[in-house]
């Protein structure tokens, strides 16, 4: 079996720091970088660009709200012509930096808010899948399992990988529990790496649907991240989950 493990980077901004991005990148496949409307600036775009582009990880865009006070993790209304020219926007951005560093831009996953309101909003998910249809067509759509936006994505021609958070709890109708609620986010490391496992194994079932998962995110943003990233892919291996990153057509 194989598996893609996924890590949002690039969440730095001016002097402000978040994440350990040069010791997480060896031990995940791909990574989706901040395009600088919800974190990130154009030097940390530039340098984390590099760095994937050294250690031959696929790299991804990872746009979201333009709300740098609230992370991207407030929901937001806007209309759909919005959602598209700031997706383009920001795809366009790191996608010169990609070209200029001889990489090549492999996926995008909306971030926080944008993507959590996408998984039901058809109107969003649409917007959203247009914008990335109009830049490359042949970019994998990287969306929660079941979601609205891997319809969309698919309904747009686009490739599609079914996301999981072996870091995170889930309601009962396959969403993610709020971040603000008590046991939303998983801690250990080891409790991790099994939810990985199974979540590469088994897949989610969500409202009697079963869903395979193609790939596995990892949150950054906290201290022992490069430890959990690296006992995931460890432990994964050991399961015969051998850890690679999506295919791109």
């Amino acid at each position: 079996m194989k598996i893609d493990l996924n890590c949002d980077m690039g969440e730095s901004f001016g002097r402000y720091q978040l994440g350990n991005d040069a010791d997480i990148m060896p031990h995940v496949s791909s990574i989706n970088i901040a395009c600088g409307l919800h974190a990130g600036d154009p030097m940390v775009m530039q340098r984390t660009v590099a760095l994937a582009v050294t250690n031959e990880v696929k790299i991804g865009a990872h746009p979201g709200y333009p709300d740098l006070q609230g992370f991207g993790r407030r929901k937001m209304q806007f209309a759909p012509e919005e959602v598209e020219a700031f997706i383009i926007y920001q795809l366009g951005a790191l996608q010169a930096f990609v070209s200029i560093a001889g990489g090549k831009l492999h996926h995008v996953k909306p971030h926080g808010a944008l993507y959590n309101q996408a998984c039901s909003d058809r109107a969003l998910a649409t917007a959203i899948a247009r914008a990335v249809s109009l830049i490359d067509p042949q970019l994998i759509l990287v969306g929660l399992a079941g979601s609205e936006l891997l319809a969309m994505g698919a309904r747009h021609g686009l490739p599609t990988a079914a996301e999981a958070f072996p870091d995170r709890a889930y309601n009962s109708d396959g969403s993610l529990m709020d971040r603000d609620l008590s046991g939303a986010l998983v801690t250990d490391p080891q409790l991790i790496a099994q939810n990985a496992i199974r979540l590469a194994k088994e897949g989610l079932t969500i409202n009697e649907v079963h869903h395979a998962i193609d790939t596995l995110c990892l949150h950054g943003d906290h201290p022992y991240a490069a430890e959990t990233a690296r006992i995931v892919k460890e432990q994964l291996r050991k399961a015969h989950v051998h850890v690679r990153p999506l295919l791109r057509l």
